[in-house]
């Protein structure tokens, strides 16, 4: 949300009329940010919630690792988190193997997730330069991202999990 503001206040400073303090004017800019994501992403459905099958799609998480609606505790949540990469995971990845196992990983994803994945993730654009490139929606962007992600940590928690 700061990077989104502060985009914000450089793309509108010229329009500025000082009719409130500046500190006033970029604050109403952050609250009308947050206003505009909190009501896109109030459209968006959790995968999480998601019992299996979604329009012939498999469940990006399997739906056993968290807890059920009904759970006395916590329902929705995590009953086997994903496993932590420790303090320093950047060690891990450095290792050549590391590497080849996530290349592998990357490899054996649909042809749709892997291009998102390695443009996002690998090269770093932006969900629009990604949507522009490929012809996609920038919200089928974000799931087969979400998606490929999802994969991608399911191949390698074995090799990590043996490191």
């Amino acid at each position: 949300m700061v990077q989104d503001t502060w985009l914000g206040v450089i793309q509108g400073i010229w329009a500025f009329e000082g009719r409130s303090s500046l500190k006033t004017w970029i604050f109403r800019i952050l609250s009308n940010r947050a206003k505009t994501r909190a009501a896109r992403e109030g459209r968006t459905v959790p995968f999480a919630r998601f019992d299996g099958d979604v329009d012939g799609a498999e469940a990006a998480v399997a739906p056993a690792r968290f807890r059920p609606a009904d759970h006395s505790t916590e329902p929705g949540h995590w009953t086997h988190p994903p496993q932590d990469l420790g303090a320093s995971p950047e060690h891990r990845f450095l290792a050549r193997e590391a590497r080849e196992q996530l290349q592998h990983a990357i490899a054996a994803l649909p042809e749709n997730q892997r291009r998102v994945l390695i443009l996002r993730d690998i090269e770093g654009r932006s969900t629009e330069e990604v949507s522009n490139a490929l012809g996609v929606h920038e919200t089928n962007v974000r799931v087969l991202l979400h998606r490929a992600r999802a994969k991608a940590r399911v191949a390698l928690e074995p090799y990590l999990e043996g490191a």
